[in-house]
């Protein structure tokens, strides 16, 4: 399974603007961050937006904040809706194959998107963002010490 570029984006730019709480981030300041297309980041960020994930305000003083609380916001949710296509092999969507029907690799194959995804299920924004590791990413980002959500966050344990 490999996830697209946009779906990367998506996550990291949540990761970013929950571990900026209270504070407003700009898509300049994400792309500059992570080293990544401001223009791409931009149709990114729209869709997030759009799915009510992030707000974005606009005008002088305007950016970007999440939309919900980062417990609210579950990993495997944002990968269905910003991936494009999980058919993991032609079978899955309206290709056709001479074996599908009575084929055990697409049943195989079908079984493992389900059990990635259910694990991708299992993590919040909030498991993202909190302990050592969450000050160790804003640090690495140049951001300053979470003050706000992400300071907040105390990390669940979760049995991969």
């Amino acid at each position: 399974m490999r996830l697209t570029r946009y779906t990367d984006y998506a996550l990291r730019t949540l990761i970013y603007v929950g571990l900026r709480e209270p504070k407003q981030s700009s898509i300049a300041e994400i792309a500059r961050a992570y080293g990544i297309s401001e223009s791409h980041l931009t149709k990114v960020v729209h869709q997030l937006g759009r799915l009510g994930l992030i707000q974005t305000i606009r005008g002088r003083g305007g950016g970007l904040r999440l939309a919900k609380s980062p417990a609210e916001i579950v990993v495997g949710a944002v990968v269905r809706e910003t991936e494009d296509d999980l058919a993991l092999v032609e079978c899955f969507s309206a290709g056709s194959c001479a074996i599908t029907a009575p084929c055990r690799l697409r049943r195989a194959l079908g079984e493992a998107l389900a059990a990635f995804l259910a694990v991708l299920d299992r993590y919040t924004l909030a498991d993202l963002l909190g302990g050592s590791e969450g000050d160790e990413i804003a640090r690495l980002l140049g951001l300053s010490p979470p003050t706000g959500v992400a300071a907040a966050l105390e990390p669940e344990e979760k049995s991969v």
